[in-house]
């Protein structure tokens, strides 16, 4: 499974982003998947992850109520839409997929792509 992160860029402190994930191989529609971010100096930290189904999703205290995972199977991608954004929320996002359960574990994922920078001014 390959996988690319899309939708980055600059935005105003309460503004909004929608991020995309597309993803290469039949596989990716089985299998679970998140969004975590990293700022330079600082270690990665998860953001948001999604069953395979939608079914189940799970977030991070500090995007709670502001940012939504989604995926479309039939599109192979997956989404991030983050609104009310925080200067705090500056960082490279990235979107990985796992075989097995949904979880909030950086080191469980066996897929990763490139990360997207997203930037939110004050």
């Amino acid at each position: 499974v390959q996988l690319q992160a899309s939708g980055g860029g600059l935005v105003q402190a309460g503004g909004s982003l929608r991020l995309s994930c597309a993803a290469s191989g039949r596989a990716f529609s089985s299998l679970p998947a998140g969004w975590f971010r990293q700022v330079p100096g600082k270690e990665r930290e998860f953001v948001a992850a999604i069953s395979w189904s939608s079914s189940t999703t799970d977030y991070a205290d500090s995007v709670k109520g502001r940012f939504t995972i989604s995926r479309d199977n039939a599109k192979n991608t997956m989404y991030l839409q983050m609104n009310i954004l925080k200067p705090e929320d500056t960082a490279v996002y990235s979107c990985a997929a796992k075989i097995g359960r949904i979880t909030t574990r950086l080191d469980e994922y066996d897929y990763w792509g490139q990360g997207t920078l997203v930037t939110v001014s004050s």
